[in-house]
């Protein structure tokens, strides 16, 4: 996926095994989509808790953010308790949203890329994103946001 793509529709399983829908959201709001290795290690809780501590500043500017990782529903569901998540997290066990999106594998192809995806209101990439550090996927979300509503 480069910039300037569509959102494809997709469909995943949720953290509360429901069903998720990304149509729901195309053409109606900005979209923070993150793909990350594994919920409980370190980078990951770190990322997850930055978006949780300005999830506010991203609902301000309109966005909705979904993290996406491989592990299974009952993991999300205690990462999203343990660290009160206020987003959605979506399995993604056999990976196939990591291959729509084309997130690779780092470390020597032994961990899930680490990647953000910001979508404008139309469902259009305006910025794709990847490192393994976490602290800098947040930053730029909210400055990529911040000019989409400026533009």
């Amino acid at each position: 996926m480069k910039e300037n793509d569509k959102l494809k529709p997709f469909t995943a399983t949720d953290q509360n095994g429901d069903k998720f829908d990304i149509s729901e959201f195309l053409g109606k709001k900005p979209l923070v989509i993150y793909f990350y290795p594994k919920d409980f290690t370190p980078g990951c809780t770190k990322e997850a808790c930055s978006f949780r501590d300005r999830y506010e500043d991203f609902q301000e500017l309109g966005a909705e953010v979904i993290g996406i990782s491989g592990d299974n529903e009952s993991s999300h569901k205690r990462f999203a308790k343990k660290y009160n998540l206020p987003f959605t997290l979506l399995s993604d066990k056999n990976g196939q949203l990591r291959k729509l999106f084309g997130v690779k594998k780092n470390l020597l192809g032994l961990l899930s890329g680490r990647e953000t995806f910001i979508f404008d209101a139309d469902g259009k990439l305006v910025l794709r994103f990847n490192s393994l550090n976490a602290e800098p996927h947040i930053r730029k979300a909210l400055k990529t946001l911040k000019q989409l509503q400026n533009d």
